[in-house]
């Protein structure tokens, strides 16, 4: 067996319709880099919390939409192959691409007092040069798996050897380091939630640094003592599609690289127009700050500050912060009717669905326990796996997830996570697994006495992430601030 396909062995080998593998993406690629001159200074990082709009980012932000959809996702790609970007290429504007542009302009890729973050068209012409020089140099061939149907970014100049596997085509480097297979099965033939359980299982030699679930699509990314590797899979109504690549940590300096470009370019179903995604949906890692779209179902002011959960009738508990004084939920202002400024929770009255009841565990969590967070999302609630950490909970959150109810595997509810930073931190693209404080049964229950979940609950059968969801999920509300 191939090194490579070796690291996969502790029940991966039956999931070869999946995964990338993500790590650090900061240095620049090798080949296309603009050449040196003088440098336009790159944006500071915005600082976590709300602060007053910034005057640079919004007008890079409406020069870069001023621009069609199909160059602004050019400029995505590009600087991606520059080695400036590590998110997902979406065409929209956030602080991931404003950094990732005043980055490429403090290389030499701007005229003497150009603006940070934007491109003059003999600016973005020269990226656009960069970016493709740099993909014609790794032999970036995106084209269709004549053994799956999927379409998919090959760097052939890394990845020469090709051959047929069982269900799919695998293409390696000579050195047999580097592995990327892809895998098919027909509608039937497999289940998403079990391949995802199988994915996301951890062993001795096996480490899960992210995992994510949602309907329509898993990704699961890890390390093994010598390896590295990301799986992902999609379900469809042609059946499941996905891919694996796993590499070698010695080559881990030129794969982090390329990576995203793989990952980005992954199209499972090609002119398939799938349905709306039923809920629970799992989060996706769009370009932080970017626009995030609404829903006429349930009227939004701005972005998910926090999750709530359904206690009651028009009751609802969640880690409201401080900047937020006029939440609303469903777009309708909802009234704080107590604090508890010390557990960082509210209770609220305002518009809330008949959530199901949460029982509560009957015993505080244990360090390496394994959990489920159900948060609210822009397009939903989503679910993320985690375990108990000293300190809190320790997973790969976004900043709407404080408020979001934690759970055991057997669905019973640990407590919320507390406030989280209002930006989150990315590496190559991926939220990376953080702890975070968790507030406990205790205050919760102190904060809503009776008004609070039932429960204690007893000893129950564990459940998969995605059945914890659907049973919790119609409890879970997104707030957002309001005037």
């Amino acid at each position: 067996m191939p090194r490579p396909a070796r690291l996969l062995a502790a029940g991966l080998l039956p999931l070869l319709a999946c995964g990338v593998s993500i790590a650090h993406a900061q240095a620049p690629l090798s080949h296309g880099s603009p050449q040196a001159g003088t440098a336009a200074k790159a944006p500071a990082p915005r600082p976590a919390g709300p602060t007053a709009p910034d005057p640079a980012f919004e007008a890079a932000r409406a020069a870069f939409e001023a621009r069609p959809e199909a160059e602004r996702r050019a400029v995505q790609d590009a600087l991606i192959w520059a080695g400036n970007y590590n998110s997902v290429v979406t065409g929209t504007f956030g602080r991931r691409t404003y950094e990732a542009i005043g980055a490429w302009q403090s290389r030499g890729g701007a005229a003497a007092g150009a603006a940070a973050g934007i491109l003059d068209d003999p600016a973005r012409a020269a990226l656009l040069a960069a970016g493709e020089a740099a993909r014609k140099a790794a032999r970036f061939t995106v084209a269709a798996d004549p053994a799956t149907g999927l379409v998919l970014g090959v760097p052939e100049r890394l990845l020469s050897k090709r051959s047929r596997i069982a269900g799919g085509t695998r293409w390696q480097s000579p050195d047999g380091r580097v592995t990327l297979d892809t895998r098919a099965y027909a509608p039937g033939e497999a289940d998403l939630d079990a391949l995802h359980a199988q994915a996301a299982a951890a062993t001795p030699e096996r480490k899960v640094t992210y995992s994510l679930k949602r309907p329509d699509f898993t990704v699961v990314t890890g390390e093994t003592p010598t390896g590295k590797f990301y799986i992902r899979t999609a379900a469809g109504t042609a059946g499941l599609r996905g891919f694996t690549l796993s590499y070698d940590k010695g080559s881990a300096r030129e794969m982090d690289r390329l990576v995203i470009a793989i990952a980005n370019s992954f199209v499972p179903f090609p002119g398939e127009t799938a349905p709306p995604p039923p809920r629970p949906v799992a989060a996706t890692v769009p370009d932080p700050a970017a626009k995030a779209p609404t829903s006429s179902a349930a009227p939004s002011t701005g972005p998910v500050a926090a999750s709530g959960i359904v206690v009651g009738p028009r009751r609802v508990v969640a880690a409201l912060p401080a900047s937020c004084p006029a939440p609303r939920i469903a777009g309708e202002p909802a009234r704080i009717l107590r604090r508890d400024e010390a557990a960082g929770l509210a209770l609220l009255e305002g518009h809330a669905p008949s959530g199901a009841a949460l029982a509560l565990a009957a015993a505080p969590p244990k360090p390496g326990e394994g959990v489920v967070v159900v948060a609210a999302g822009a397009e939903g609630p989503t679910v993320t796996t985690g375990e108990i950490a000293a300190g809190g909970v320790l997973a790969p959150l976004q900043p709407g997830a404080a408020g979001a109810p934690v759970l055991d595997r057997a669905g019973r509810l640990l407590g919320l996570v507390a406030r989280l930073p209002a930006q989150p931190r990315l590496v190559a693209g991926i939220v990376p697994p953080l702890t975070h404080p968790l507030v406990g049964a205790a205050a919760l229950k102190a904060l809503l006495g009776a008004e609070g979940p039932v429960g204690p609950a007893g000893e129950g059968s564990p459940l998969t992430a995605g059945a914890i969801a659907g049973r919790v999920a119609g409890a879970v509300v997104a707030l957002r601030c309001g005037p």
